[in-house]
């Protein structure tokens, strides 16, 4: 297992700096036989050699994905998530993760999925983890942070 930092290994040099731009992420968690809620406005931030952070807009609950299975495909970074953990109310919890995916477009040109048709916009996120209890947690967006 490789801590998600393989994640932004390299695109650091495209972000290295703070973006102070809006959130530009979306989250939807599809519970079991429940109506899907949608987290908009979401902020992704990646922290090197820690994590990778969602937080929604009102800063209530923060996914956390700390460690990751990752390898390339082009320019392309797939990840495997093995350590999903949400922070909410002070507390932080593990999520038991079924299966999961993260797509990560590190370079600053829009990038190609591969057997797709859909493009990753430069420092794009496309995310989905399926729980061992079925929930479904989809993730869209674009890096807004990388913090050292």
């Amino acid at each position: 297992m490789k801590i998600l930092v393989s994640l932004a290994c390299l695109a650091l040099a495209v972000i290295a700096c703070a973006h102070s731009a809006a959130a530009l992420g979306t989250a939807t968690v599809q519970k079991v036989d429940k109506p899907i809620d949608t987290y908009n406005n979401v902020r992704i931030v990646f922290q090197p050699k820690k994590a990778l952070l969602i937080t929604s807009a009102d800063g209530q609950g923060t996914l956390i994905i700390d460690k990751a299975a990752c390898s390339h495909v082009g320019d392309i970074q797939t990840c495997l998530p093995t350590s999903v953990k949400l922070k909410q109310n002070g507390t932080v919890s593990p999520i038991d993760i079924l299966k999961g995916t993260v797509y990560a477009n590190l370079t600053g040109q829009s990038q190609p999925l591969s057997n797709s048709s859909m493009r990753l916009p430069p420092n794009g996120i496309l995310m989905s983890v399926t729980t061992k209890i079925g929930t479904i947690i989809n993730v869209t967006g674009v890096i807004d942070t990388v913090t050292k």
